[in-house]
C-alpha cells in the first residue's frame, strides 16, 4: 500500500496556501464595496480549515517521497487545488454551475485560458482578480514541477533537465529550497515589471496587475471580453509579446544569467530553436494574413507577431479573429497550438526540446542510410542524448497525439462539429485556451458546450499540463501492485 500521509501533508500545505490567496480578492472586493468579498472569505475559511487540518493531522511525515508517491502527489494536488479553487466561482454573483466553476478553475490552474464566463467587462472585480491569481499560481507551480518532479520521474524525456538543479551538487545552487525560493522571487519581480510596463502602456492599475499575472503564466485570462483587443493599443500588444516570450523561456536560465552565467539564455539550443520557430511561423503568417481593410504596416506586423506568439506559447490572448484570415491561417494556427514553449517555463504544448530530440533522431537515421558504416550520435546542447530520453520523447509524442484523437472523437460523439471538436481538443491538451470556429474560436466562448464536453476538456487540460504520462500511469494495474 502507498503511504498517503506525506502526500496529504503536502496537499494540506498547498490548500492552506490557496486559502490565503483567496483573501486577496476578498480584501479587494471589500475595499471597492462588492458583496462578493463574503464569498471569498467563506471559500478561504473552508479551504484553510481543510488544508490546515490535513497538514496538522499528518505533520511530522517528512520522509523522502518514493516515485509512486510523487506521481500520486502531483495528480492529487492539482485536482484538489482545482476543486477548492472553483468555490468562489460557484458561490459568486455569476450564478454558474459547479461544472462551469470547476472548468474555469481547471483552466486557470493549468494556465489554459479557456473560459465559460461572459460579460467580463461587468464581472465582479474579485472574480477577475481571482482568475489572474489562479493562473499566476499555476504558472509558478508548473515551473517548480518541471525542474523538480518531472525530471526525477523521467516523464516524456524530462530527465534531460535533471542536472538543472535539484539533485546536482555544485551546479546552479546546492539546495532545492534555494532554487525554489530564487525562482519564486524572480517570478514575482518579472510579474511586477510586466505590470508596470502594462500601466505605462495605458492600462489601468487593476487591468495591468491582472494581465501581468496571466501574461507571465502564459495563461491568457483577461479582464475584458475582447481580451487585449479591447485596449486597441499597439504599445500594450508589444508589452504582451515581450512578456509572453519571457514566460516561455526556461526560468532556470534566467537565474544562471543573474548569477554570472553571461549568455546562458541565448547559448541554450532550446531557446534558439524557440526563436527560430517563432520567426518561421511569423513569415508564414505574413503570407496567410488577409486583412479585411487596409491598415498601417506597423499595425499589421504587430498583429501578426502578437497572435503567433500568443498561440504558440499557449497564452491565448486575442486581438483579431485569426481563423478568418485565410484557409492557410486556420491550418497554421492549428499546428501552432501543439508546439508550445521551452521546458522549465510556464508555457505548454509538446515543448521545443522534444522537437529537437525528434529532429536529431531523424537526422541520424538519414545519415545512417547514406553512410551505413558510419556512427552518428544524437545530441542535445552538445551532449549525447541517452536512448532512454529518445524513447521517452517518442512515447510521449505518440500518447499526446493519441489522447488528442480520443478527446476529439468523444467531443464529436457529443454532437460538436468537426472544427470545434478538433480545435477544442487541441486547445485543451496543449493548454492554449481559444480554439477555432464560431463557438470556441478567438472571439468565442466555451459556455455553450454541454457539461459532458466540459468534463472531458477538464481531463484533457490536466493531461496536457501534467505531461500525459504522469496521469496515465495511475491507470496501470501494475502501478498499484508494485
Amino acid at each position: 500500500m502507498v503511504e498517503l500521509r506525506p502526500i496529504l501533508l503536502v496537499v494540506g500545505v498547498l490548500l492552506a496556501t490557496l486559502g490565503c490567496a483567496m483573501m486577496i480578492p476578498a480584501l479587494y472586493d471589500l475595499a471597492v464595496g462588492n458583496d462578493d468579498w463574503q464569498i471569498f472569505a467563506a471559500s478561504s475559511t473552508l479551504t484553510l480549515f481543510v488544508g490546515i487540518g490535513l497538514a496538522f493531522a499528518n505533520r511530522g511525515r517528512t520522509e523522502s517521497f518514493s516515485i509512486k508517491q510523487a506521481f500520486l502527489l502531483t495528480n492529487i494536488s492539482w485536482i484538489a487545488l482545482t476543486a477548492f479553487g472553483a468555490f468562489p466561482f460557484a458561490w459568486s454573483q455569476l450564478d454558474v454551475s459547479y461544472t462551469d466553476a470547476f472548468f474555469e478553475s481547471m483552466s486557470g490552474i493549468t494556465t489554459t485560458g479557456a473560459t465559460i464566463l461572459t460579460d467580463l467587462n461587468n464581472a465582479p472585480p474579485g472574480i477577475l482578480l481571482w482568475r489572474g491569481l489562479l493562473q499566476w499560481l499555476g504558472g509558478l507551480g508548473i515551473i517548480v514541477m518541471a525542474i523538480s518532479i518531472l525530471p526525477i520521474l523521467q516523464v516524456g524525456g524530462m530527465q534531460l533537465f535533471r542536472v538543472e538543479g535539484f539533485e546536482t551538487e555544485g551546479k546552479l545552487m546546492p539546495r532545492a529550497t534555494q532554487i525554489a525560493g530564487s525562482l519564486t522571487t524572480l517570478y514575482v519581480v518579472i510579474t511586477a515589471v510586466c505590470a508596470i510596463a502594462y500601466h505605462v502602456a495605458g492600462m489601468t492599475i487593476f487591468d495591468a496587475v491582472v494581465h501581468s499575472m496571466t501574461t507571465i503564466a502564459t495563461g491568457g485570462y483577461s479582464t475584458r471580453d475582447a481580451s487585449i483587443a479591447y485596449f486597441s493599443s499597439p504599445a500594450i500588444e508589444v508589452v504582451a509579446i515581450v512578456f509572453m516570450i519571457v514566460g516561455s523561456l526556461p526560468f532556470v536560465l534566467y537565474l544562471k544569467e543573474i548569477r554570472g552565467g553571461r549568455g546562458a539564455v541565448f547559448s541554450d539550443s532550446q531557446v534558439r530553436w524557440f526563436f527560430g520557430t517563432v520567426a518561421i511561423f511569423v513569415l508564414l503568417a505574413i503570407m496567410a494574413y488577409q486583412p479585411s481593410q487596409p491598415e498601417p504596416a506597423e499595425t499589421r506586423y504587430i498583429t501578426i507577431v502578437f497572435n503567433v506568439v500568443s498561440i504558440m506559447t499557449g497564452t491565448g490572448y486575442a486581438t483579431t479573429a485569426y481563423d478568418t484570415w485565410s484557409s492557410m491561417a486556420i491550418v497554421m494556427f492549428f499546428v501552432l497550438m501543439f508546439i508550445g514553449g521551452c521546458s522549465g517555463s510556464t508555457s505548454c504544448g509538446i515543448k521545443i526540446f522534444r522537437f529537437q530530440v525528434i529532429f536529431e533522431m531523424i537526422r541520424c537515421r538519414l545519415q545512417s542510410v547514406i553512410y551505413p558504416q558510419g556512427v552518428f550520435i544524437e545530441r542535445y546542447n552538445g551532449a549525447p542524448i541517452p536512448d532512454t530520453v529518445t524513447s521517452a520523447v517518442m512515447g510521449f509524442f505518440f500518447l499526446f497525439m493519441l489522447c488528442f484523437a480520443v478527446i476529439a472523437t468523444l467531443l464529436s460523439l457529443l454532437g460538436l462539429d468537426t472544427v470545434t471538436a478538433l480545435s477544442a481538443a487541441a486547445s485543451a491538451i496543449a493548454n492554449v485556451g481559444p480554439g477555432l470556429g464560431q463557438i470556441v474560436g478567438p472571439v468565442g466562448n466555451y459556455a455553450a458546450l454541454p457539461d459532458a464536453a466540459k468534463w472531458i476538456l477538464c481531463v484533457g487540460m490536466l493531461l496536457g499540463r501534467l505531461e500525459i504520462l504522469t496521469v496515465l500511469v495511475l491507470l496501470m494495474p501494475t502501478f498499484w501492485r508494485a
